[in-house]
C-alpha cells in the first residue's frame, strides 16, 4: 500500500448505518405534486410518438365525425405541416374554448360506458396532448352554421392568433366539416424533435397508415399528399370497392390473387371478415392489416399464428397479405389498455384465433390443388420461361419393379425436357413492342397512316423554344376546385383506367373519324381519341390549376380583331341568326376578358392587356401546340359558354373550354385537285396530318397512359372489337 493515499476501510457492499445516511443529506426529500404543465407534457408524449401517431387520432376523429372524405397535406414528414380536412358534422362554437382540454369528449359519459364503448376515441385526450407540443389551427363549420369558426390552440387553451388580438374563435368563411391543422410538432420537446432521421421515412410510415384507414373505411375517400406536390401518394375515391382500394393501395398483384374470409361464432362472440392471400402469392415481409371493432391495432399473437398457418403452403421465406375485420362484443373488449389504443385485450383470444386459422387453412386448401410456378430451360435454344403447374400426387401406391423405375425415370425425364421447351399458347400471346409492326402498315398505301416507323424518313416534330422560370408551385386551396377533382374520382371507371394505363398504342385506325386501336392485354379496343383527349384536358386543366404554362404571342395578337373572324365564321355557319347583333356579341365578350384579366392571368394564365390586346394563352401539355385555327373560336365562346356568376361554375366551363380547345381537329379527308396519276392532297393539309398523327402517337397516348383517369362517359367513346381467347375458341371449331 503506497504512503499517502486515503483508503476507506469499510468493504464495498455493505451498508450505512441508519446515523451514516443521515449525514449524506440535511433532510429527506419531499414528495410533491408535479406542475401541470409537466404533466400534460408527459401524458402528451405518451400518447404522440410520431407525426404517425398525431394523424392516427385525426382520422379516427374525423371518421367518428361522419365523413365521407379526407385530404392529407404533409410536409417534411408531418413535422412541420400536418392537416386534415373532412366533410363531416363539424364542432359547435360554443365547444372550441374546451376542445382542447384534458379529458372533455362527447363519446364517453360514464366508466360504465366503456363497456360498450363504439368510437374510435373517447378519451378526450387526442387534441389536448398535440396542442402542447405544437401550433394547432382548428376551422369547423356545422350545417345549422351561417359560417365557419377559426380557433387556435396551445396548451391545451385558445390563444390569439397574433400578439393583442382576441383569444375567441374568429368567424371565417368555409365549407361544412373540420380541418385541423398542426404546425412545427414536438417545437418545444427538441430531444423528441432530433430522433427522427429522415421527412421521407416519417412520411413512408403516415402513408402506410392512411393506406390502412383507405382499406379498412368503405364509403370515404382518402387522399394523401406531400406539401407542394400535385400527385398524391394515396387517393381512393368513395366509390370504390374494398378489392379496389387493396388494389389502389397495394397494387392489383395481391388485388388479383385474394380469397374471401369470413366467419361468426356466436360462442365466442365475434365475426371476422376480409381477403386473405391465396398460395400464389408471396412477399418477404407478412402484411396484417387487422381490425378490431374498426380500430386499427397490432397483434404479434395474431400474425405469428396466421404466419404458422401459411408456412405450409407458401415456400421458405414466403409470407402472406392478410386483411381482417374482426367484430368482438364490446362486453368482451377492454380498449383502455394503451395510451394509443393500438393494442387491445379480449376475452377468449386463443379460441378466436384458432377459429379463424381453420377457416384460412380450408380456404388455402380448397384452392390448392392446381399451382402455378415459373420455370426457366437453360438450354440455349429456348428464349422465353414457360409455366407449369403441379397437381397434387395421390398418397400411397405399390412397389414399382426395377425395370418399372427405369421406364418412369426416362418418362419422367421426358416429359420435363418437354416442359421446359413448349412455347406459351398463342390464346395467351400479347403485344410487348409497340414499333414492330402497325396496322396501318396493312392498309393500302393511300390510306397509311404517316405516324413515324422504324426505319422511316418521317420529319422530325417542329422545335419549340422554352423558357423556364422561378415560380414556385402554387397549391390550390380552393373548395370549388377540389370538389371539382373529387367529382372526377367519383366517376372513375375502374377496369377502363386500367386499359389506359397499360395500353399498347396500335395505329391510326381513321382520321377523319378520330379513331385509334389500342391493345390492353389480349383485347383490341377501338377509342374515340377526339373524346379522350377532351377528358385528359380537362383532369390537366384541374390537376395543374394555377401553374399552367403560357403560349406568348409575339407579336401580339388584337382580342378584337380575332373575336371579329370567329364571329364571321359563326355568322357564315348560322343564317338564321341574321337579326343578331354581332357587334354587340364582340364587344361584350371583350369586355368580359377584359374585366377579369387579372382572375384570369392567375388562375388560368390567360393573358390579356388593358388595351384588349392577347398577350398568351394556357400552356397544358409540353411539346404539342394546339390548332391556333381554332383560336378564334375558342375566344368566343368564353362569352355565353363561361358561367362567370359562379365561382365553381366557371372554372368547369372554362376548363371545358380549354379541353376542347386543346383537341386536335379535324382534317378535310377530300383531295384538292384530281388529276389522271390519281388523288393529290393539300401539302399543307398532308403536313399538318402527320403531325397530328405523331402527336397522337408519341404525346398523347403516352400521356393517358401515366395519368388518365379513366370516367364513365368515356365508355361510350371505347369499343371492344376483338378478344384473342374468344377468338379462339370461335375458330378452334373450324
Amino acid at each position: 500500500m503506497p504512503d499517502g493515499m486515503d483508503v476507506d476501510e469499510q468493504p464495498r457492499g455493505v451498508k450505512r448505518k441508519a446515523d451514516e445516511t443521515r449525514t449524506l443529506s440535511e433532510a429527506p426529500r419531499r414528495i410533491r405534486a408535479l406542475e401541470q404543465d409537466v404533466v400534460n407534457k408527459i401524458a402528451a408524449g405518451e400518447i404522440i410518438v410520431a407525426p404517425v401517431h398525431a394523424l392516427k387520432e385525426l382520422i379516427e376523429n374525423a371518421v367518428d365525425a361522419g365523413s365521407t372524405s379526407l385530404e392529407i397535406l404533409v410536409k417534411d414528414g408531418g413535422l412541420k405541416l400536418l392537416q386534415i380536412t373532412d366533410n363531416g358534422h363539424g364542432i359547435n362554437r360554443d365547444d372550441l374554448p374546451i376542445l382542447c382540454e384534458r379529458f372533455t369528449t362527447s363519446k364517453l359519459k360514464a366508466f360504465e360506458d366503456l363497456t360498450s364503448i363504439g368510437t374510435y376515441g373517447f378519451r378526450g385526450e387526442a387534441l389536448a396532448s398535440i396542442s402542447h407540443i405544437a401550433h394547432l389551427t382548428v376551422t369547423t363549420k356545422t350545417q345549422e352554421s351561417s359560417c365557419a369558426w377559426r380557433a387556435q390552440f396551445s396548451d391545451g387553451t385558445l390563444v390569439p392568433p397574433k400578439p393583442g388580438q382576441s383569444a375567441e374563435p374568429k368567424a371565417v368563411a368555409g365549407r361544412p366539416g373540420t380541418q385541423i391543422t398542426v404546425e412545427d410538432l414536438f417545437y418545444n420537446v427538441p430531444t423528441r424533435r432530433r430522433a427522427f432521421r429522415s421527412a421521407s421515412e416519417e412520411y413512408a410510415k403516415i402513408v402506410d397508415l392512411v393506406g390502412r384507414y383507405a382499406v379498412h373505411c368503405s364509403n370515404v375517400a382518402f387522399s394523401c399528399k406531400k406539401h407542394g406536390e400535385s400527385a398524391a401518394g394515396v387517393s381512393v375515391p368513395s366509390n370504390a370497392s374494398t378489392i379496389d382500394r387493396i388494389r389502389i393501395v397495394h397494387t392489383s398483384q395481391v388485388a388479383n390473387e385474394l380469397l374471401r374470409l369470413e366467419i361468426a361464432n356466436e360462442r365466442w362472440g365475434f365475426k371476422a371478415e376480409g381477403w386473405v392471400s391465396n398460395a400464389n402469392y408471396s412477399i418477404k415481409r407478412t402484411t396484417l392489416l387487422l381490425f378490431i371493432n374498426h380500430r386499427a391495432v397490432e397483434s404479434s399473437n395474431i400474425k405469428k399464428a396466421v404466419e404458422q398457418t401459411y408456412s405450409n403452403f407458401l415456400p421458405k421465406g414466403g409470407h402472406p397479405f392478410i386483411y381482417i375485420s374482426l367484430e368482438i362484443d364490446p362486453q368482451r373488449v377492454d380498449v383502455n389498455v394503451h395510451p394509443t389504443k393500438r393494442e387491445v385485450n379480449f376475452l377468449n383470444e386463443d379460441e378466436i384465433l384458432e377459429d379463424i386459422c381453420n377457416e384460412i387453412r380450408s380456404n388455402l386448401g380448397k384452392v390448392d390443388t392446381s399451382r402455378t410456378f415459373m420455370t426457366q430451360s437453360i438450354l440455349p435454344a429456348v428464349k422465353a420461361p414457360t409455366a407449369a403447374i403441379s397437381t397434387p400426387q395421390p398418397k400411397g401406391g405399390t412397389k414399382a419393379s426395377d425395370q418399372g423405375s427405369r421406364e418412369n425415370t426416362t418418362t419422367r425425364k421426358s416429359s420435363v425436357q418437354k416442359l421446359t421447351t413448349q412455347r406459351p399458347y398463342e390464346n395467351n400471346l400479347v403485344r410487348t413492342d409497340a414499333k414492330v409492326r402497325k396496322i396501318t402498315s396493312m392498309l393500302p398505301a393511300d390510306q397509311r397512316s404517316t405516324s413515324p416507323t422504324k426505319g422511316g424518313d418521317e420529319e422530325p416534330p417542329e422545335d419549340m423554344q422554352y423558357e423556364y422560370s422561378d415560380k414556385e408551385p402554387i397549391i390550390c386551396r380552393l373548395t370549388t376546385v377540389k370538389q371539382l377533382r373529387a367529382e372526377v374520382r367519383d366517376n372513375m371507371h375502374n377496369e377502363l383506367t386500367d386499359v389506359f394505363s397499360g395500353h399498347t398504342f396500335v395505329g391510326i385506325v381513321d382520321s377523319s373519324r378520330r379513331i385509334v386501336a389500342i391493345q390492353g392485354g389480349v383485347r383490341l379496343f377501338l377509342v374515340d381519341y377526339g373524346m379522350v383527349s377532351n377528358e385528359y384536358f380537362y383532369q390537366v386543366g384541374l390537376t395543374d390549376f394555377g401553374n399552367f404554362g403560357c403560349i406568348r404571342f409575339n407579336p401580339v395578337l388584337d382580342l378584337e380583331e380575332l373575336l371579329r373572324m370567329a364571329a364571321s365564321q359563326e355568322q357564315e355557319r348560322a343564317r338564321n341568326a341574321d337579326d343578331l347583333d354581332w357587334s354587340e356579341v364582340i364587344q361584350t365578350v371583350k369586355d368580359q376578358l377584359i374585366s377579369r384579366r387579372e382572375m384570369l392571368a392567375e388562375y388560368f394564365s390567360f393573358e390579356v392587356s388593358e388595351r384588349g390586346e392577347l398577350l398568351g394563352i394556357p400552356l397544358l401539355v409540353k411539346s404539342y401546340m394546339p390548332c391556333m385555327a381554332k383560336l378564334p373560336g375558342f375566344l368566343l365562346r368564353l362569352g355565353p359558354y363561361v358561367d362567370w356568376t359562379d365561382e365553381k361554375g366557371c372554372f368547369h366551363s372554362f376548363l371545358r373550354e380549354l379541353a376542347s380547345f386543346y383537341v386536335p381537329e379535324v382534317l378535310p379527308s377530300l383531295p384538292s385537285s384530281v388529276d389522271g396519276q390519281g388523288t393529290v392532297e393539300d401539302p399543307e393539309i398532308a403536313s399538318r396530318k402527320k403531325h397530328i398523327d405523331r402527336t397522337i402517337e408519341n404525346i398523347l397516348f403516352p400521356a393517358f397512359k401515366s395519368r388518365l383517369v379513366a370516367t364513365r362517359g368515356l365508355l361510350k367513346g371505347v369499343v371492344e372489337v376483338a378478344n384473342l381467347k374468344g377468338l379462339y375458341r370461335v375458330f378452334e371449331r373450324c
